[in-house]
């Protein structure tokens, strides 16, 4: 049954029904124990060693009872003399909350593996290596056909030698017939008998019945276009690359507001949800990687003073409900702007931008890292900022500021289990000093809304008098308000209060919508600049409300296609992805961004689909192109989409002289490119080879002579349906019109008039090798 889900659904529905065993694990475990009688009990923290007296017999937690059964005695504690075996000791040397709470940091520590594992290696794209050229051999003689078997017997002089009983499947074909799998079944020294696998096709059989065709067999498919980066990030990514940015809830939540659609991401939002009712803000306390983070700088940086330090009563501690409010009050309007502060798209844009840089820069070379702009050093400074709130009180961000630990707070109000103090507490006031979230009130009860359930404050209790237990058990409970917390209802002030976040949250979110729109893509302008975006992005008002702009697009990108966009569409289009064709092509063989783009803003096409799917339309300017302008010979961009396998770029004849007679003179004019519209999907390559070599290189040019363009008819920007069923379309419809589409400074001849939809031949050679 999971086998059947889709691949990023495996390990959320693997994750659920984990849980649920879990649960009922904890249920059947705990009847066992001999303490207050609970329903079901969470209790996997440590508790604090206890001397035992006389023949007091150890009180053992479930995990503590199978521990006791997988370790060796001389790692154990002595409970009748108090003292530490090497599990408590090695643990102790970590810090306390490993200690106190190992299983919470163990979690953490492999989400933080896994989310650094997605980013940096999963979506590495740079160790995929193209396939290596088709072995071909040529010039064989069909000799007969058996009808019974379908076999085929064809004979040469000799045959090769990487031919042989072992060679298992090859490709046959001749000329510019599709090539047909089969099965090599016999070789002998002249002969191949060949079984097609699946049908033959009608031209296939009749050439091969007619007889006039030399044949030619390779060891594959000599005319299959590249796959190797699309083959490369699936065969690694056995977790979805994206699995962090769709299980925080603010994203797919955000997205589907914004968008006014469904996003596919809610369904993981919602199983994350449904974990957390039995685990209140699990996420934050165990699989958060970003806090994980924030947890590390506030050990190595922020804990090394306390001049900053803040007060824990502060205005500030329900900031993360007036910001979620905003973010989704903005989006409301039509605006996104949770990738500005949702947690894992600020931790994934934060890496994208300071640690993408090391890693390229040092493996592939400096000179291959792209120029920052400003919208890159805002972004830093903003990832900083949250790291640097650890100065004002540890963990700053997750108790009192980010949005995504919002959501999760008020869901827990339909929380399942929940923190419970028994009567034994001794208000020694070690869980408050050591609770990650202030979460633990004066009278030391718990405030249910911050709690993650880390456990950390049973692990440190002297008098295990902490529990984890289902939110209705009311045994032993310790009496509330012992000592006063001065914690009231509502009341005036805290109505006031409420009132006043609260109205400053809806008139924030407003005008930060309002603010983005003036200041923004201004899409009804038909003069305003249109970015070029990747293959398979959905209409442009529609891109700008579910790009989360978390940059997890541009770092599965081959040769950084795909860059952040600065500020050319004002605060609606900061972050986005582009196309910057004059740094890279869009690769062929890569269909990484739609794969690993959690929101649906970049569709996740199949590489058949992605190939067609045309991003913009390539322009000759033929006031600066070298053979339109005179200058000079010049076929780079011809050569480049030609190797691509698009074809979309052909010659024609300029600056043909005449004699007296008006007869062309033999040996004048040049070749100059004409792009076919039809065949062009704007990936850029020739933009790229024009500006790497014409530009950079020979300085002939200051900008390149041909250029991808966006806009009305230029792209394909659908919310769903086919690419490929679309081109089907057109070449049914398909009227005349003009071949190419440039810059007109100079009359063309008439033999530029060339047939833009003459496809003969086209399958021939897909790369022009």
């Amino acid at each position: 049954m999971i086998a059947s889900l889709p691949p990023v659904l495996r390990p959320i529905a693997i994750t659920l029904a984990c849980v649920l065993l879990f649960a009922l694990t904890l249920v059947l475990l705990s009847r066992g124990e001999r303490r207050s009688p609970a329903l079901l009990r969470l209790d996997w923290f440590l508790p604090q060693l206890r001397r035992l007296k006389g023949g007091q017999l150890r009180n053992n937690r479930w995990m503590g009872r199978i521990l006791s059964h997988c370790l060796p005695s001389s790692w154990q504690s002595d409970h009748h003399k108090k003292k530490r075996g090497r599990v408590r000791r090695g643990l102790r040397r970590i810090g306390l909350t490993w200690l106190a709470s190992p299983p919470r940091r163990v979690s953490q520590g492999i989400c933080f593996v896994t989310f650094l594992t997605l980013f940096f290696y999963v979506c590495w794209p740079y160790n995929a290596r193209p396939i290596a050229p088709a072995i071909v051999s040529s010039s064989w003689q069909f000799v007969g056909l058996d009808q019974s078997s379908g076999e085929i017997e064809l004979s040469r002089s000799t045959v090769p030698q990487w031919l042989s009983n072992d060679s298992g499947e090859v490709a046959l074909w001749a000329g510019d017939l599709a090539a047909t799998q089969c099965k090599l079944v016999v070789v002998t020294q002249d002969t191949v008998l060949l079984r097609p696998i699946g049908p033959i096709d009608d031209a296939t059989l009749d050439a091969l019945l007619i007889g006039d065709h030399l044949w030619e067999v390779a060891d594959r498919d000599p005319k299959v276009w590249p796959s190797h980066y699309a083959d490369n990030l699936a065969s690694k990514e056995r977790v979805a690359a994206e699995l962090f940015l769709v299980i925080d809830p603010l994203v797919s939540l955000s997205t589907a507001i914004a968008s006014r659609s469904w996003v596919w991401s809610l369904v993981c939002a919602a199983v994350i949800g449904i974990v957390c009712v039995l685990i209140p803000r699990g996420f934050c306390g165990y699989l958060c990687p970003l806090g994980t983070l924030i947890d590390l700088f506030d050990w190595a940086v922020t804990s090394r003073t306390n001049r900053f330090q803040v007060p824990g009563d502060g205005w500030w501690v329900h900031i993360k409900y007036y910001l979620l409010a905003g973010t989704l009050m903005a989006a409301v309007f039509g605006v996104l702007v949770s990738g500005f502060v949702a947690a894992i798209p600020v931790i994934t844009r934060g890496m994208l931008f300071t640690a993408d840089p090391i890693q390229s820069g040092s493996l592939r070379g400096w000179h291959l890292v792209p120029a920052m702009n400003a919208g890159h050093f805002l972004s830093i400074g903003l990832f900083l900022a949250v790291l640097c709130l650890g100065f004002l009180r540890p963990r700053f961000w997750c108790k009192y500021v980010c949005p995504s630990g919002a959501v999760f707070s008020v869901a827990n109000l339909f929380r399942a289990t929940e923190r419970k103090v028994e009567s034994s507490c001794i208000n020694c006031n070690k869980c408050v000093e050591i609770c990650p979230f202030d979460a633990i009130k004066p009278d030391f009860t718990t405030r249910q809304t911050d709690c993650t359930m880390c456990q950390s404050c049973g692990g440190v209790c002297p008098t295990h008098a902490i529990k984890f237990v289902e939110r209705w058990n009311v045994v032993e409970l310790k009496v509330e308000n012992n000592p006063p917390t001065r914690e009231t209802a509502l009341g005036r002030r805290g109505f006031l209060s409420l009132a006043a976040g609260s109205t400053a949250a809806t008139v924030g979110g407003i005008s930060v919508a309002g603010g983005t729109k003036l200041f923004g893509a201004n899409l009804d302008d038909p003069d305003s600049p249109r970015p070029v975006r990747p293959p398979g992005s959905v209409p442009e008002e529609a891109f700008l409300q579910m790009c989360i702009r978390c940059g997890e697009c541009f770092k599965a990108c081959p040769n950084n296609v795909l860059q952040a966009e600065g500020f050319l569409q004002g605060l609606e289009g900061l972050w986005t992805p582009q196309v910057v064709a004059d740094w890279a092509g869009c690769e062929s063989s890569c269909n990484a961004c739609g794969q690993v783009c959690p929101t649906g803003a970049i569709r996740a096409l199949p590489l058949q689909e992605k190939r067609v799917a045309r991003m913009g339309l390539a322009e000759v300017n033929e006031s600066t192109c070298l053979p339109f302008a005179g200058r000079e010979d010049c076929d780079l961009c011809v050569q480049e989409c030609n190797a691509a396998g698009y074809e979309a770029i052909e010659y024609v004849q300029v600056g043909t002289q005449s004699d007296a007679n008006g007869r062309p003179i033999e040996d004048t004019g040049m070749l100059a490119p004409v792009v076919l519209q039809d065949k062009c999907v704007g990936c850029g390559l020739c933009q790229t080879r024009c500006h790497g070599i014409n530009v950079k290189e020979k300085g002939l040019l200051n900008g390149s002579a041909i250029v991808i363009r966006a806009g009305a008819g230029k792209e394909d920007r659908l919310m769903s349906g086919s690419y490929l069923e679309l081109r089907r379309q057109e070449q049914t419809l398909k009227k005349p019109s003009a071949p190419h589409v440039t810059l007109p400074l100079i009359d063309l001849p008439d033999s530029a008039a060339t047939s833009a939809g003459d496809d003969e031949g086209a399958d021939e050679n897909p790369f022009g090798l």
